[in-house]
């Protein structure tokens, strides 16, 4: 038995510290290391925020690494799309044919291969630097990622620029934590004991959710407003702050941009205005403003939750206003998190040079420039696949560290197009996911537990070196090993030394000539207090409540949706008597987006869909009864959970479980996202999942 120390690099915040068993070269253990050693003294070596423990979808890891749906050879379709029938072939079988259909849809258009790479769960190598890089120099398509986190971020940078987020370890000092549309105890899990020490020491805790998470039900205050309505909130306690005096003028005027104009606007978003949009008692509103104005130093965690609704982009930059007319910033336990954004000073320009020349930007391989490459939004994509329109239609889908089939919104025209008999498909995946049953060929892809890398969370200020302590399963190669097996068929150079050779070594003395040793604090903790180590980056260095244009701060339309001077409401979609009640669709504690979906192949009580008593009891339905869950166009069979914790006029279910969660054999093999709209978010055109409505009824 050999206990190793590594690193977690999936979908999460806290970058945890692992320490694993390894028995006879299989790995049996995952867990945390202990924070403190046995001299007393803490462990330098482990990421303080993860603080002796980790969650239990990293605790089951070693299941998915010897899943029966692991994929161990690359597979060659040999049945109907959508039926998992493949045989197992050769690596150089299953990339000439890969490469071979490549070079025919780049012949006929470039535009018509789309790589769709996400790899949101991977280590900074793993990620595929010089994957991404011969995707650009054949001209295909460029994927944009906007079904998570773009309309958020960009509202962030037009508020502060690229400031960096405050250290979450702070949030200990706060007399006043705010966590608005996230959900901690489920997908930052290492954040609510650090809250509940704020509480112990006399913090007051406020959560803004539409349910009343577990974070919830430990606040002090709980608003819950409509799904899509926290833009009206928020400017209506902005303007409350205004009309008693509790905006914190001495740092407006010191470090803010915009703040009449904003204010102007806010004005017209009265107390009673929010009551009536967002559903809430006025009594709360009143003790927000309250709590917001008067309460230092505050902590403030907007969540990933604003964004997903058509005011996404407003919803979040009215939040990220409110700590800033407050002044809610100077002291360790004051500021905003939304993540830290930091990294470890990569030198791309020297990969660029290695594989395109002197210059960075020209191949040795080719005459030209590379083409110009059409964009496509990652939420449209099956549009893109069923309705192309004018724009090439899709010829070649390559798919590497997503799972569209259940991610994307609009997931029946998103099945339609993955079973077009004309769609070559190209799946490179760890486990066999519900998009890989529609491939043509499947690639097996390696876990971090098998490959060294670097982790770098995107929530706590460290980074780490992630050694591999298993070998390869099976015959799985990295993203970049396959992006050389298929550059060298198309005529580049992956010998070793070579311009796509993809060996790690070469790689990280590219990128990263200094190395990395095993355990890097990026920012001690207290260091990374905003407007004070933290400054904006806009050109003035203040925060911008007002967006405007001609500074290029708002980018322009076709990226941002138009992006308003100061935020703005939309009314969202009416309910009608098909589809009256919003519904959302919150992660799960054992899922990371769609990762670890394949433990649920079968029907569970988390695949249920959740009602508010009285919308339960309007429809005659009680706990655990067989629903349909629809829209009027689609529909899937669960159980319904009577749930208090929601409020009426919402229901939930999970994202991230895979379709066969549903096949019981009277739907239609749908998941949540079937009804999720594939219309596009106010800012940086953003997913608005939320905006789905369904009606729930007996079965």
């Amino acid at each position: 038995m050999s206990v190793l120390r590594t690193a977690c690099p999936l979908d999460c915040p806290d970058g945890c510290t692992l320490e694993v068993e390894v028995e006879e070269g299989r790995l049996v253990r995952v867990d945390a290391p202990g924070a403190i050693r046995a001299d007393g003294h803490t462990d330098p070596t482990v990421n303080p925020f993860t603080q002796g423990f980790i969650c239990k979808k990293v605790k089951g890891h070693p299941a998915r690494v010897y899943s029966p749906a692991r994929v161990m050879t690359p597979l060659v379709r040999t049945g109907p799309k959508g039926s998992a029938q493949f045989r197992p072939a050769s690596w150089d079988e299953a990339l000439d044919v890969v490469a071979a259909r490549i070079r025919v849809a780049l012949d006929d258009d470039p535009a018509t291969v789309v790589p769709y790479l996400y790899n949101s769960s991977a280590g900074e190598f793993a990620a595929g630097p010089l994957s991404r890089l011969l995707w650009g120099e054949l001209g295909a398509s460029a994927v944009h990622h906007t079904i998570c986190a773009a309309t958020a971020s960009r509202a962030w940078e037009l508020t502060f620029g690229s400031m960096l987020g405050a250290d979450l370890l702070d949030v200990v000092h706060a007399r006043l934590v705010v966590v608005w549309g996230a959900n901690p105890a489920i997908s930052n899990t290492h954040l609510p004991p650090l809250v509940n020490q704020a509480r112990r020491a006399g913090a007051t805790l406020v959560v803004v959710d539409p349910r009343r998470t577990a974070m919830a039900r430990r606040a002090d205050l709980h608003v819950a407003p409509r799904p899509g309505t926290d833009v009206v909130l928020a400017m209506a306690v902005a303007g409350e702050l205004a009309r008693r005096g509790l905006v914190d003028h001495s740092f407006t005027e010191a470090h803010v941009s915009g703040v009449d104009e904003y204010l102007a606007a806010c004005r017209a978003w009265t107390v009673e205005r929010a009551v009536e949009i967002c559903d809430v008692p006025e009594a709360r509103i009143h003790e927000l403003v309250e709590l917001v104005g008067s309460r230092r130093p505050a902590f403030w965690r907007p969540g990933w939750g604003l964004e997903r609704n058509r005011n996404g982009g407003s919803a979040v930059r009215a939040v990220l206003a409110l700590p800033v007319l407050a002044g809610s910033f100077g002291e360790p336990g004051a500021g905003v998190h939304l993540h830290t954004d930091h990294d470890l000073a990569w030198d791309s320009m020297a990969l660029r040079r290695a594989v395109f020349g002197a210059d960075g930007e020209r191949s040795r391989h080719r005459a030209d420039p590379a083409p110009a490459r059409r964009g496509v939004n990652q939420n449209r994509l099956g549009a893109l696949l069923t309705e192309p329109g004018d724009e090439p239609p899709v010829n070649v889908l390559f798919v590497q560290g997503a799972n569209p089939a259940v991610m994307n919104p609009a997931q029946a025209k998103v099945l339609a197009g993955l079973a077009r008999e004309d769609l070559f498909t190209v799946v490179h995946d760890q486990v066999l996911t519900d998009t890989a049953r529609f491939a043509d060929v499947v690639l097996p892809a390696t876990t971090h537990f098998e490959v060294d890398d670097v982790a770098v969370p995107y929530g706590a200020y460290v980074a780490q070196a992630m050694p591999a302590v298993i070998e390869r399963v099976g015959e799985s190669r990295t993203n970049d090993e396959v992006a050389a097996g298929i550059a060298a068929r198309l005529g580049f150079d992956a010998s070793p030394g070579g311009p796509f050779d993809p060996s790690l070594d070469r790689l990280r003395s590219l990128l990263l000539p200094a190395g990395v040793p095993h355990h890097v604090v990026v920012r001690e903790p207290g260091c990374s207090v905003q407007f004070r180590d933290l400054w904006p980056t806009t050109a003035d260095r203040r925060a911008h409540l007002v967006a405007d244009p001609t500074t290029g701060e708002a980018g322009d339309a076709a990226t941002d949706g138009g992006a308003a001077r100061v935020p703005r409401y939309a009314e969202l979609p009416s309910p009608h008597a098909s589809a009256p009640l919003a519904l959302l669709t919150p992660a799960t504690a054992a899922t990371i987006n769609s990762i670890f979906g394949e433990a649920d192949s079968a029907p569970s009580a988390r695949a249920a869909v959740h009602l508010h008593p009285s919308d339960a009891a309007d429809r005659g339905l009680v706990d655990g009864q067989a629903v349909r869950v629809s829209d009027g166009r689609s529909e899937l069979h669960t159980v319904v959970v009577v749930d208090a914790d929601l409020r009426r006029g919402v229901a939930t279910l999970p994202k991230g479980l895979w379709r066969g969660a549903f096949a019981d054999g009277r739907g239609q093999g749908y998941t949540a996202n079937v009804f999720a709209p594939d219309a596009l978010s106010d800012l940086a055109g953003g997913a608005t999942f939320n905006d789905a409505r369904v009606e729930v009824s007996a079965l």
